[in-house]
């Protein structure tokens, strides 16, 4: 593996930085996106120990893994499942829905709170409760049960008959 020294890797930064930074804003639409793959593609330069025939070949190569890891980081999970910071602070939080029922699940302890809350409000399964917190179905399953009775003591005869 050929090893490159620092003046070597000061020389492709220098030539090639705005070249990737420019590329990959173009697929990216995003600064700190493209910065993130210019780094990328100098990490794989430096530590592939790829020789080139000629200066050409080089700019090539460049040119190839910049699109190529543009192409990646728009095919990643993370990317489609995310939204960027200026989207989010426009976005509104939802209204809490004025109910007695909910006021009196926010007031239980935390672990009862937790249980009730995924099971009836967001609709998991006692297992899926299990694994997103850590605990045994045995202990969800308790948690549920100590959360529906408290339920019962605070809200008193009235939602008695209705699901939470």
């Amino acid at each position: 593996m050929k090893q490159i020294d620092r003046a070597e890797a000061e020389r492709l930064v220098e030539t090639y930085s705005d070249l990737i930074l420019r590329l990959s804003y173009t697929y990216l639409k995003s600064t700190h996106d493209a910065e993130d793959i210019c780094q990328t593609v100098f990490l794989k330069l430096l530590t592939s120990g790829q020789t080139f025939e000629s200066p050409a070949h080089e700019k090539a190569w460049i040119i190839r893994a910049s699109a190529n890891a543009c192409k990646d980081a728009l095919r990643s999970v993370f990317r489609r499942k995310t939204v960027g910071l200026e989207a989010a602070a426009q976005a509104s939080a939802p209204e809490t829905p004025d109910s007695a029922v909910l006021e009196a699940v926010a007031a239980l302890p935390e672990k009862y709170r937790e249980a009730i809350y995924l099971y009836y409000y967001e609709g998991y399964s006692v297992r899926e409760i299990a694994s997103m917190l850590g605990r045994s179905e045995a202990a969800v399953t308790a948690h549920l049960s100590r959360g529906r009775q408290k339920l019962r003591t605070t809200l008193g005869g009235e939602y008695c008959e209705q699901r939470v």
